[in-house]
């Protein structure tokens, strides 16, 4: 392994309720190399699943990893004590998980432990170039990281951003978090895949190209989810007012289509108040560049301090 490999890189995971992303990460932010796998669900298979892309990635670059491990998970983090709860994607419910710890003892290099959109949300700031920032992550779940003068804001209990848990329909679906009516439920990878099953390719893609074709049906669930995604944008915005609005996540691989459907709603929503309509969302608002792992690099980013 090259010097720099064994000091100024860092590593980080993303790990998600239906993949996990690793990467290594030169000083100079270059990406040097990249592994994904299928997340095995629960404490168990997280930590597996952890264990065996930072050993792939190790056979990557070349030799065994001694670089320091961001890691993003969703749900709720305390990054002091590296505790994770409530990360109902991953199947881990309830008590605090010393996941920090375990990931650590796995891997035997040190381990910073994040919430998955807060880590984005910096590796969003320096793509746009911006202190005050909103990156909203619509993948398995919906979920946003917060970061105002340049600084992540967490919340008291590292609920700060949880968007996708935000009830708007009180006749809606049960959510996994125990409420009903969520956004989460109508504005998430896995409420697309629920509105358009399809057994050919990722169906937020399959949904975008039917309703392209004119597809009514198509339309209309392309419609319902994008007018989520803007109402969690409209929500984030009005409570936050961000320099700047970047989307991303594994939905957002559909690229340019939804950044366009997503402002379309959100300028109607602005046809009826000249309040919202003056607030400019709409122009805001920009995505993550097409496979650009934006939360691997944001706890590769974590792990560098």
């Amino acid at each position: 392994m090259s010097p720099a490999l064994t000091g100024a890189c860092t590593v980080g995971l993303d790990i998600g309720g239906t993949k996990t992303l690793g990467v290594v990460v030169a000083g100079d932010g270059s990406v040097l190399a990249q592994v994904r796998t299928s997340t095995r669900p629960g404490a168990d298979g997280v930590v597996d699943t952890a264990r065996r892309v930072f050993e792939a990635l190790g056979e990557e670059v070349g030799g065994p990893l001694a670089c320091p491990v961001g890691v993003g998970v969703p749900g709720l983090v305390d990054v002091g004590r590296g505790l994770l709860r409530h990360a109902v994607n991953l199947d881990v419910n309830g008590d605090d998980l010393p996941l920090r710890d375990l990931l650590a003892d796995s891997l035997g290099v040190p381990v910073v432990l994040e919430n998955d959109v807060n880590a984005a949300a910096l590796a969003a700031c320096a793509l746009v170039g911006a202190d005050d920032v909103v990156y909203v992550s619509v993948g398995t779940g919906l979920a946003a990281g917060l970061v105002v003068d340049g600084r992540l804001r967490r919340g008291e209990h590292g609920a700060a951003g949880e968007i996708g848990h935000l009830p708007v329909d009180p006749a809606g679906e049960e959510c996994g978090c125990g409420q009903t009516g969520c956004l989460e439920t109508i504005a998430s990878g896995r409420a697309l895949a629920r509105a358009w099953p399809t057994p050919d390719g990722p169906p937020a893609a399959a949904l975008f190209a039917a309703a392209a074709g004119g597809d009514a049906r198509a339309v209309a669930v392309r419609d319902r989810f994008c007018r989520g995604v803007a109402g969690a944008v409209r929500a984030l915005c009005l409570t936050v007012d961000p320099e700047r609005i970047v989307l991303g996540g594994g939905v957002s691989e559909v690229g340019e289509p939804l950044r366009v459907e997503v402002v379309r709603q959100l300028r109607t929503m602005g046809e009826g108040s000249p309040f919202l309509a003056s607030l400019g969302l709409a122009d805001r608002l920009s995505m993550v560049p097409q496979h650009y792992p934006v939360a691997a690099v944001g706890a590769a980013l974590v792990a560098a301090g």
